[in-house]
């Protein structure tokens, strides 16, 4: 993993608190697959209607060597995400399921080539 992710703050001040949340989080991810390229992750405050309040959008791009994750948590109807740190929690996990997934999609394609590959030889 070459760790090459761009992290952008719009309608947010950036802190270091955040700054230090999102990229603990973005070392996690190579926890659960070794092929990420890079990425970038968007924290916006979108402008809301006063009487619902200021619910956070966190959008993640993660570029893997075969294809592009997109994760787009922006629920306006959600206010959990009231809280900046529960929405990048929230996408982020959303990341980690869709890199799971992947990866055991493509250990059961490898597996399946290798099967094809000793069959082939065995006959």
């Amino acid at each position: 993993m070459t760790n090459e992710f761009q992290v952008l703050f719009h309608n947010i001040d950036q802190t270091s608190a955040l700054s230090q949340a999102v990229q603990k989080r973005i070392d996690k991810l190579a926890r659960y697959c070794d092929q990420i390229l890079s990425g970038r992750v968007v924290l916006d405050a979108p402008h809301n209607h006063h009487h619902k309040g200021k619910v956070y959008a966190v959008a993640i791009e993660i570029h893997v060597s075969s294809k592009k994750i997109i994760v787009n948590q922006g629920q306006h109807n959600n206010h959990a995400h009231e809280d900046l740190y529960i929405a990048i929690r929230d996408a982020f996990n959303a990341a980690e399921r869709k890199l799971k997934a992947m990866d055991k999609k493509n250990r059961a394609n490898r597996l399946d080539m290798k099967k094809h590959l000793f069959d082939d030889q065995a006959a």
